[in-house]
């Protein structure tokens, strides 16, 4: 199969959106590597929505790589596991890359059973057997998954257990595979459909069976062919369908790529599985195969660390409660152009205030700008020229939110439907008023969960 004829099959989309530079080439081409095991690791006890954990273990205990060290008995929550062997320290706080402190319970490193290359195959490597799906009871999935502590790899944290509970108020018809990763620079998933697809098409056609789905699809955006034509040959003889959608940002939100597959419209305040649709990032997909097929926890992610603020973008797999700092060491640390280190890509991302913070198992990057990628006029007042309404994909008016949010009138902001808005910051990127619209927006909804 050529490459264009692996794109060739659809080019659907949403209406609006926008077209931002990819800058996918810096870390596109860069092999999966695994970084070595570093001295300490701190484990957040919050890493998902919902409650916090509680630690299940205590200070100066031996772990082993893949125990369980904090738990909660909440429905919508996830437990934790130490991604290295070794000895737990005291619990403290930590501040994470969203602004939240949050306890962390620090592993220091000892012997490791499994390094290197043989942790990679461990992760994502070796066969998997598709024979064995049919022989998963549903609700045996479901238990594996929330042991394994998995939760939605794209950003969203939502425990994935959760997610694959059948629900017979609302079936799910269709699940749908995210390989869209539309953000710029971010590469980690790419990587991963090219090098891990059997791992990501057992994962699927296993969150389809909890779900007694009767349909299963990839969407992934036309811009990278490569992934689409590695998932097709893994998918071969599979009832997994690969659909190329067009590239456009924010292509990979959920609601968004519902309506490109499936041309269904998820309702205001809704969510996919209002229109029978379940959406799962291609990284969870590949770790949902790793909990039922090998009954591993989720202990490692695979980063991306790029931007012209790095000397050497690469995708890595790391161990959750890494920091950022040593994740921007190995990539031969940040240049002297650096002015800003990111949590995610550039349109979603968060301003990290400190590089200790540890990577969690929503952290797909870490992108590092310079004052080039930064050069911006000065804010002005608002021209009105509604090209922020232009590109909203969710038909929203984003200068009254956000002027709304400033003048923390929560009546008015509510009005315009300030917690609709996904944050997808189209709408500050086109602003030629240079008004830092999703932020404000963003801080509003902080301030009105509070007040």
């Amino acid at each position: 199969m050529s490459l264009a004829d692996a794109v060739a099959s659809t080019r659907s989309t949403f209406r609006r959106g926008i077209h931002p530079p990819d800058e996918k080439a810096l870390a596109a081409e860069s092999p999966i590597e695994v970084l070595p095991t570093p001295k300490e690791i701190r484990v957040p006890l919050l890493q998902h929505l919902g409650s916090p954990c509680e630690p299940t273990v205590k200070p100066k205990q031996a772990v082993a790589l893949g125990d369980e060290v904090g738990n909660v008995e909440a429905m919508v929550s996830a437990p934790v596991h130490a991604s290295v062997a070794g000895t737990v320290g005291r619990a403290t706080v930590a501040t994470l890359p969203n602004g939240r402190h949050v306890g962390v319970l620090p592993i220091k490193a000892g012997e490791q059973e499994i390094e290197g290359r043989d942790l990679y195959q461990d992760l994502l490597g070796g066969e998997w057997p598709l024979e064995e799906i049919e022989r998963c009871e549903p609700r045996e999935i479901v238990e594996a998954v929330r042991r394994a502590g998995l939760i939605g790899m794209g950003g969203a944290a939502f425990p994935t257990h959760v997610k694959l509970t059948a629900r017979d108020d609302k079936p799910i018809d269709t699940v749908l595979v995210n390989g869209c990763e539309c953000e710029p620079y971010l590469a980690a998933d790419y990587r991963t459909m090219i090098e891990a697809p059997a791992a990501i098409v057992a994962g699927a056609l296993l969150a389809k069976r909890a779900l007694g789905a009767r349909r299963l699809v990839v969407g992934i955006e036309d811009n990278k062919p490569k992934a689409i034509q590695h998932m097709k040959t893994a998918a071969s003889g599979t009832a997994v369908e690969v659909k190329s959608v067009r590239t456009k940002y924010p292509q990979g939100a959920e609601k968004q790529l519902v309506r490109a597959v499936l041309a269904a419209t998820v309702p205001e305040g809704g969510l996919p599985l209002d229109v029978g649709a379940l959406v799962v990032n291609v990284e969870t997909a590949a770790s949902i195969a790793r909990a039922v097929l090998r009954g591993k926890p989720l202990t490692h992610r695979i980063v991306t660390v790029s931007g012209r603020g790095v000397a050497r973008p690469r995708n890595l797999v790391v161990p959750i409660g890494i920091s950022f700092s040593e994740l921007l060491a190995a990539s031969g640390g940040v240049l002297p152009g650096a002015a800003r280190i990111l949590a995610g890509g550039p349109m979603m991302g968060f301003c990290v205030g400190s590089t200790s913070a540890p990577v969690t198992k929503g952290t797909g990057a870490v992108t590092v700008l310079t004052h080039a990628d930064l050069q911006r006029a000065r804010e002005t007042a608002c021209v009105r020229c509604g090209r922020c309404v232009d590109v909203c994909p969710l038909s929203l008016v984003p200068t009254r939110i956000a002027i709304a949010a400033r003048h923390k009138d929560w009546d008015l902001a509510r009005r315009y439907h300030i917690k609709t808005c996904m944050e997808c910051g189209c709408c500050a990127w086109v602003c030629p008023a240079q008004i830092p619209l999703v932020q404000l927006i963003r801080m509003g909804k902080a301030e009105m969960a509070t007040a």
